[in-house]
């Protein structure tokens, strides 16, 4: 028995909604949009009805439904030796009422999960930097409650906050967010969670939509990531940047802030995203660890995260630098807090 609550999407195509389950606070999701592309610029194609519930078929061997599963995450998450090992665990997640077997309606409830862009990267990245998956019925699933939110002018109306200055942004988040020390600590979790999407079991994925309002966290100011629609692997954006016309890099965009070069000779987007994940989250951190900083890291900090935000190209490119700066600045947080009740 599932109590549902408040509606916490304002997005036509994906329902959201927090509810009590087993007396827990609990998040209810049932997108119905296309799944994997969606977060794609919305003016692609038309959008197409995503028919679920229509495979496997009457008549699928486990061991088609075993292939079909794997074809279907290297479609999506690319051509991993470790895909085996997901398969396993899908397979293990389908048998629902723990009989030891795949019925075909639990092996079509899983399949339509699978299409959730975000129930995908629930199975695919660790638990401990996002909502834990409580449960499943069909393509509905239920995961931990909302964390809380890092950035308070997500509880404005939304046509407000682009009105808002960035300073009075920035003093907002000094004014209601957390104290500095447990800011520090949210920020190494949100760099360890870069950390795992660049070096994950299944991939690299890429953070397509980089804002403070994304970054959550627990009631011990451990970082969750409060959306995970917003992240896309690695094999997804870069068959929407393979082949795509385009005029100018503006042209190259997957959802938000995912974007690359414009070859302008060929008219074509290229494949290497111009920003990594950990440039990108730098910028956020400038804006949430800065202000209220500590007098004598002040100075260090900001030069850290000034080195941070002018990396560039292909992560893999640069691996050993982009690690480098990674670890310094894990490091410099850790050093200020460790010790002390924030750790």
């Amino acid at each position: 028995k599932v109590e549902w609550r408040a509606c916490l999407s304002s997005v036509p195509g994906r329902q959201v909604y927090s509810g009590l389950w087993q007396g827990k606070e609990v998040t209810i999701k049932c997108g119905i949009d296309k799944g994997l592309d969606s977060k794609a610029r919305s003016d692609v194609a038309p959008r197409q009805e995503l028919v679920l519930f229509d495979k496997p078929t009457r008549g699928t061997s486990i061991k088609e439904f075993r292939e079909m599963t794997l074809s279907f995450l290297k479609a999506n998450l690319g051509d991993l030796p470790s895909l085996p090992a997901l398969v396993g665990r899908v397979l293990l997640m389908a048998d629902f009422n723990k009989d030891s077997r795949v019925s075909l309606a639990e092996a079509k409830s899983v399949w339509a999960l699978l299409q959730r862009n975000e129930f995908l990267l629930l199975l695919s990245l660790q638990e401990d930097h996002a909502s834990r998956l409580l449960g499943s019925c069909g393509d509905l699933y239920v995961t931990e409650g909302v964390p809380h939110g890092s950035w308070h002018g997500a509880a404005l109306p939304p046509l407000l906050r682009p009105l808002l200055p960035s300073a009075l942004h920035t003093a907002l988040q000094q004014w209601l967010g957390p104290a500095w020390p447990w800011r520090a600590k949210i920020a190494i979790g949100l760099l360890e969670f870069v950390e795992e999407l660049f070096h994950g079991a299944y991939g690299t994925f890429y953070m397509c939509e980089t804002t403070l309002a994304n970054v959550g966290y627990t009631a011990k100011y451990d970082f969750k990531m409060a959306d995970l629609q917003q992240v896309a692997p690695e094999a997804a954006v870069r068959r929407f940047l393979r082949g795509r016309h385009c005029e100018h890099s503006a042209d190259c965009t997957y959802g938000r802030d995912c974007r690359a070069p414009c070859d302008k000779l060929m008219r074509q987007c290229k494949g290497d995203l111009i920003q990594p994940n950990l440039a990108k989250v730098c910028e956020l951190l400038r804006d949430y660890l800065l202000p209220g900083a500590p007098a004598d890291l002040r100075e260090e900090l900001g030069k850290q995260l000034r080195t941070c935000t002018t990396l560039s190209g292909l992560a893999s490119q640069v691996e050993a630098h982009h690690s480098l700066v990674l670890s310094h600045l894990k490091t410099l947080l850790w050093k200020e807090i460790s010790n002390t009740k924030y750790s």
